[in-house]
């Protein structure tokens, strides 16, 4: 030790140098802890090939991102709750790349989420370890794959996380999902709004899944793009542990600057492993490839093993080496290493759990409001749809949990205007992204919001419904479960409000009209789909929502203003239609959704002049009751939808079902009137003014009065 060194010890003044070589030995122990978990998590990871149901193995993407998963969870840079993992407060964590799920599934039982068997039988029908990640896996909150939606929905969690109380949104992405457009709508919003609590790790191991060593086409320089829309760049080799660690430390430990942050980790498919048979998207593993992999990941975790005994070694002949030991060795035990004597195998064996999750309590989803501050509406005047949001949601948003995305269509839903009246904090507006407004929506509703996001109803994403609407379901499942981690009130609430529907759009162009949209989803799972006829119902549509729970419901609303045909004590119910005018002597019965609806009932007063009654049904929703109840009144039935047929191609799934009540003859009874060609055959239809529109197709008063004329006449 030299003079001043000396001196400086002697005086009690803390040495620089010595904090700095003090520093430097705890890095550098914790750094090969860090390799020693490395090979944990890739036997465990291989150990899945065993008994999956397939042998196989997304080698390739998983054991390229073991590294920075590891960093990233065992290197103290995580807030989490793992007891419960929808506690709010804790940091998040979203693995966008989907396919590298068997090395998270490895993390995850480690650390305490679900037990060790759950990566047994993976893939197989039984098994909760699909081949992509998803919440009926404890500690899951979204179900993701390779489509570049997971960081979106990660950017979701981060706005959230600015908020009180605060916690930072971590993500995985990989080189390949990036080229994916809505991987882009994200990384352009999340710097533009300054989610400095946002990080995002590129797994940039160069390969896809039809070429593994090399992209499709060549990726543009990351680091310049990400900079160039405002972010902090990290470009780090993420085949070792250092530059990982060191970026994860600034990000968590430096000054905020009003940037997110993305870390491009620049590594190989299948890096880690001993044989090049991993470097492949996906292989099937036989029994000698995997012994052989597993033995040599087992010798290299031994001489990890040595290296930091030997590490430990030198600080025991040091003067403060014995604080710093102890330090080290209890980091190891935090990462889940079993500590024992250095002369045995076992000093530093991997610990498994225990498991800590347990089923979360309850999530009380009712939104709280004062009904006697709710708009009333007057019979004798019209409203449009977003009169009505604006002035429902000024009220409904005074609870913090109301939440709502625009896709710059803000002025056509009313939903900016009517949360940002109680707080612009939850009114945002994407702009023209409308996957981003999704994924951001499933982000919040995920912890626990009533999530509203509009814009018109051609424009919904289906790709992006169709993998909320998985996400859902198994939400559902895994509050069903007798051992699921979720309970009641931890499935979706997602309103999707759908703006112009059916000939709502007018002269906007043929890209806008929503005449199939209905039709379209009908095929998507756990969507419920609602066509609004007045502003009364709709204003208990908004009362019905929330009431919470209602899950992901599709909410297709008119444009225009239109009359109340429901009065104040009106009480919307899901899978409920209502029967707006009837008589003793109706001959034939119009059934319609929307501003149909309105047509319906004029051609009743058209039809009354003839003394002809017919009755009319307003079906916002299928109802499957009714619509067998009517049909086995005898009457001719006509169903005047100004969209694809909604409710006719609903009505004949129900007559199939009950097949053997249904007369053969009484289908020649059965009439429609809707946007299909006179062939029955699908179209898009032109822009055009409303009246024009129901001209063209047949939907106006007097000819659904007239076709209804002709029916009973026949």
């Amino acid at each position: 030790m030299s003079p001043s060194t000396l001196a400086a010890t002697e005086s009690g003044t803390p040495n620089r140098e010595l904090l700095m070589h003090r520093d430097a030995v705890l890095r550098e122990g914790l750094l090969k802890l860090l390799a020693i978990k490395d090979s944990d998590i890739r036997i465990l990871t291989l150990g899945q090939s065993r008994d999956a149901i397939d042998k196989g193995l997304h080698a390739g993407g998983a054991f390229s991102a073991i590294l920075p998963l590891v960093s990233l969870f065992y290197g103290g840079f995580l807030r989490l709750n793992i007891a419960d993992p929808t506690r709010i407060g804790q940091d998040m964590f979203t693995l966008s790349k989907g396919h590298a799920v068997a090395a998270l599934a490895s993390i995850y039982a480690e650390l305490g989420y679900f037990d060790e068997k759950i990566l047994r039988r993976s893939r197989s029908h039984e098994s909760l370890l699909n081949g992509h990640p998803g919440p009926v896996l404890t500690g899951v909150q979204i179900a993701t794959g390779p489509m570049g939606q997971g960081i979106g929905v990660a950017q979701g969690f981060a706005i959230a996380g600015k908020g009180n109380p605060r916690f930072d949104s971590y993500c995985m992405v990989g080189d390949g999902e990036l080229q994916e457009g809505s991987c882009w709508e994200a990384i352009m919003y999340a710097a533009q709004h300054h989610l400095d609590n946002f990080c995002v790790l590129v797994d940039r191991n160069n390969g896809q899944l039809d070429i593994h060593d090399r992209m499709l086409y060549p990726m543009p320089p990351l680091e310049e793009v990400f900079r160039s829309y405002g972010w902090n760049v990290f470009n780090v080799d993420a085949t070792q542990y250092d530059s990982v660690f060191s970026a994860l430390s600034s990000f968590r430990f430096g000054v905020r600057n009003g940037r997110p942050t993305a870390i491009l980790c620049n590594t190989k498919k299948g890096f880690g492993a001993f044989s090049d048979f991993f470097n492949k998207h996906k292989v099937t593993v036989s029994e000698s490839v995997l012994a052989q992999e597993l033995s040599l990941q087992e010798q290299r975790r031994t001489t990890r093993v040595e290296e930091f005994i030997g590490l430990l070694d030198e600080l025991s002949g040091s003067p403060d080496g014995g604080s710093m030991r102890d330090l080290l060795l209890s980091e190891a035990e935090r990462m889940h290493l079993t500590i024992g004597k250095s002369s045995d195998r076992g000093f530093l064996d991997a610990t498994l759990g225990p498991v800590l999750t347990r089923r979360v309590a309850p999530r009380d989803k009712k939104i709280k409001y004062d009904p006697s501050a709710l708009l009333k509406l007057d019979r004798s005047k019209s409203y449009s749809a977003a009169d009505v949001v604006t002035a429902a949601m000024k009220i409904f948003a005074r609870d913090r949990r109301v939440v709502s995305i625009d896709s710059d269509l803000g002025t056509t839903s009313g939903l900016e205007a009517g949360v940002g009246g109680a707080d612009q904090a939850r009114a945002l507006n994407v702009g023209v992204a409308e996957a981003n407004m999704m994924l951001i929506a499933e982000a919040f509703a995920a912890l626990g919001c009533n999530t509203w996001c509009s814009t018109f109803c051609p424009f919904f994403n289906w790709q992006v419904l169709r993998r909320i609407a998985v996400g859902q379901q198994e939400r559902l499942e895994a509050i069903a479960a007798k051992d699921g981690w979720l309970s009641e009130g931890h499935g979706l609430d997602i309103t999707f409000l759908a703006t112009a529907a059916n000939f709502e759009t007018r002269t906007n162009g043929a890209t806008h009209m929503g005449n199939d949209d209905a039709t379209t989803f009908d095929g998507v799972a756990q969507l419920k789909i609602i066509d609004v006829s007045c502003p009364q119902q709709m204003l208990s549509i908004m009362k019905w929502t929330m009431e919470g729970n209602r899950g992901l419901v599709y909410l297709r609303v008119m444009r225009t203003g239109s009359a109340v045909l429901y009065d104040a004590d009106y009480e919307f119910e899901y899978g409920k239609g209502t029967v707006l005018r009837q008589g003793e002597s109706d001959r034939a019965i119009v059934i319609s959704s929307g501003r149909g609806v309105h047509e319906a009932l004029a051609a009743a007063d058209l039809c009354a002049k003839s003394n002809l009654g017919i009755t009319v049904v307003d079906m916002p929703s299928v109802d499957e009751e009714l619509l067998l109840k009517l049909y086995r009144t005898g009457l001719p039935l006509l169903f005047a939808e100004q969209n694809n047929g909604y409710l006719w191609q609903n009505f004949l799934k129900v007559l199939y079902r009950h097949r053997r009540d249904v007369d053969a003859g009484g289908l020649s009874r059965i009439s429609t009137i809707n946007a299909l060609d006179a062939n029955g055959e699908k179209q898009f239809i032109h822009s055009a003014t409303y009246e024009e529109l129901i001209e063209v197709f047949g939907l106006t008063p007097q000819a659904i009065a007239d076709t209804v004329s002709k029916t009973i006449k026949a």
